[in-house]
């Protein structure tokens, strides 16, 4: 729990498991003195309403009111038309951010609709799962993870005020903030986070394609990698294709790079040379060791169990 609340009122637009587990967090730790979320959709209102997530808003207008801090939980391709919408209902001296997985896209389209007494400033939360939905949420998800602001250039003392402000909420609920450029965080991000589930979509659908050469045996007899891979696509369709569309520079320019590594590869079996494979895996291998060292991962093993230890 913090001493005492960093927000007033906070304004989460997009129910999903990252607003979801935003008004969970803040509600537990007490980093916002009262929560208000807004969803595009009836059903989704309804279901955060009888979870009890917070005060459920109508409309857009009513979601902003008075809010301190609004929080755009929405899809990136969705960030533009609804910083336009809320623009006239932000209130002098607020806190306009955003928790999409692409940040330049979406900086230049909230920076030309946010009005000027609004302190701008995006973030990424490097958090969450495959799953969706109000009810998929959790208080943890942010516990020991980093959360990426990229802020403005801005050197008015009252910008930097907010950014702090908005740093010390998101360490409230468990995160570790960076400070990062825009365009620097969709190049890192392109190659931790993009292009991984760029790849695992690609593989599901290649097996989904060679099932029936199969007779049903690429599902029957998955093993672990599969099994990883099909966790990883199983992700919000709707999320992930407007990620591509708008960090589609950074991604294809990683995309061309690991084509040229996957070739070299492929050479590598077709002529036999152990030796270069057991290099690159080597050298992978080590990779493995250095995020479980950053305590980015843990070296138990996992067979599809969640948290708690039992199957998912």
């Amino acid at each position: 729990m913090v001493e005492a609340p960093l927000f007033d009122r906070v304004a989460i637009i997009g129910a999903g498991l990252i607003g979801s587990s935003i008004a969970r967090a803040a509600r537990e730790t007490g980093a916002a003195r009262s929560l208000v979320l807004y969803d595009r959709s009836e059903d989704v209102r309804e279901e955060a309403s009888r979870l009890g997530l917070g005060e459920v808003a109508g409309t857009l207008e009513a979601v902003c009111r008075d809010a301190d801090c609004v929080i755009l939980c929405v899809p990136v391709g969705a960030v533009e038309e609804t910083a336009a919408a809320i623009a006239p209902y932000l209130k002098p001296g607020a806190i306009l951010t955003d928790v999409g997985s692409v940040k330049e896209s979406p900086l230049n389209a909230m920076k030309a609709h946010c009005p000027a007494s609004v302190h701008l400033i995006p973030g990424h939360p490097i958090a969450g799962t495959e799953k969706s939905g109000p009810a998929a949420g959790f208080a943890t998800l942010f516990q020991n993870t980093w959360h990426i602001l990229t802020p403005l250039p801005d050197e008015n003392e009252a910008y930097r005020g907010a950014v702090d402000r908005l740093a010390s909420f998101w360490e409230a609920l468990g995160s570790r903030v960076e400070i990062m450029d825009a365009a620097r965080h969709d190049r890192v991000l392109a190659i931790t986070s993009h292009l991984p589930h760029l790849i695992a979509y690609n593989i599901v659908s290649t097996a989904y394609d060679m099932e029936s050469v199969g007779e049903g045996e690429v599902v029957k007899y998955s093993a672990g990698g599969f099994r990883d891979f099909t966790r990883i696509a199983a992700s919000d369709p709707t999320m992930w294709r407007d990620v591509f569309l708008h960090n589609k520079e950074a991604v294809l320019e990683t995309l061309g790079r690991f084509s040229e590594d996957l070739a070299a590869l492929q050479r590598a079996i077709r002529w036999g040379d152990g030796d270069t494979l057991m290099q690159e895996f080597a050298r992978a291998r080590g990779i493995r060791k250095a995020i479980i060292e950053a305590g980015q991962d843990t070296a138990e093993t996992n067979f599809g169990r969640n948290r708690n230890g039992k199957k998912d």
